[in-house]
């Protein structure tokens, strides 16, 4: 059974928070929170652990010039994990920048984030960001438990449009998102050079030998790469040229 409430943040934006148990309770609880009509889904996956503070500036611009653009103009619902850290905090920043009015879900495992009057399970939880649209709030403890549940939310937000998942650095979760991507049949875009999980997965498909689930996952041929590296210049419009081709309807 779904539970729905309001939310205050500190910047005064109010958003509506819903609390499910069961995939099952998706069906009734996305129309809810005003999810009734499909539309094309972009997925963020991934971190920013590691990364330097001029590859974050540099990241986060690249939000700012071509996925919320791109998002905005294609009317795209986004989903990611909600907390205010790494590339979730550069997509609520970057929509706010350009002030954008497409949907941004937050997908999170209630035990890992900071509620009020709700004390979180785990030691290391995590503030909302605030300028996400919607929340959805799921079972679990651990980080990584939500997992599963983007890709599901993803999946019945799109239902039958196109949808896509965009990797950025990240850890040992980011597989587990990737592979739930893949299982879904859903096009996967990992940004190369930002780091860990996105590298090694660009690696592989360059064929090299750096990790087994890397390669496990390029060979679904749903992976695609592109070098934040050799030609900078060309990234934000080498993004917006993939985005455009995947998600248009």
């Amino acid at each position: 059974m779904e539970k729905t409430w309001k939310h205050t943040f500190k910047n005064d934006r109010t958003v509506e928070l819903i609390q499910v148990n069961t995939f099952e309770d998706l069906s009734t609880a996305l129309p809810q929170i005003g999810f009734h009509e499909p539309h094309p889904t972009l997925v963020l996956v991934g971190g920013a652990s590691g990364i330097s503070e001029a590859d974050k500036t540099y990241l986060q611009q690249m939000f700012i010039d071509a996925i919320a653009p791109i998002a905005q103009e294609l009317n795209v619902t986004v989903v990611d994990g909600g907390t205010d850290s790494g590339v979730m905090r550069f997509m609520g920043q970057a929509r706010s920048a350009v002030e954008a009015t497409f949907p941004l879900i937050g997908v999170a495992a209630i035990g890992t984030v900071n509620l009020p009057g709700n004390p979180p399970l785990c030691s290391d939880a995590a503030d909302l960001e605030p300028n996400h649209t919607h929340f959805v709030l799921v079972p679990g403890s651990n980080w990584g438990d939500e997992s599963p549940w983007i890709a599901r939310i993803a999946g019945l937000v799109s239902q039958g449009f196109p949808s896509v998942t965009v990797v950025i650095n990240g850890g040992e979760i980011t597989f587990r998102d990737v592979s739930n991507s893949v299982q879904a049949d859903r096009p996967v875009i990992t940004l190369d050079g930002s780091g860990r999980t996105a590298d090694k997965l660009a690696a592989a498909l360059r064929g090299e030998s750096t990790d087994a689930r890397a390669t496990q996952l390029a060979s679904s041929e749903l992976l695609q790469a592109i070098d934040l590296i050799k030609n900078p210049a060309q990234v934000t419009p080498r993004i917006k040229q993939i985005l455009s081709q995947l998600l248009h309807i």
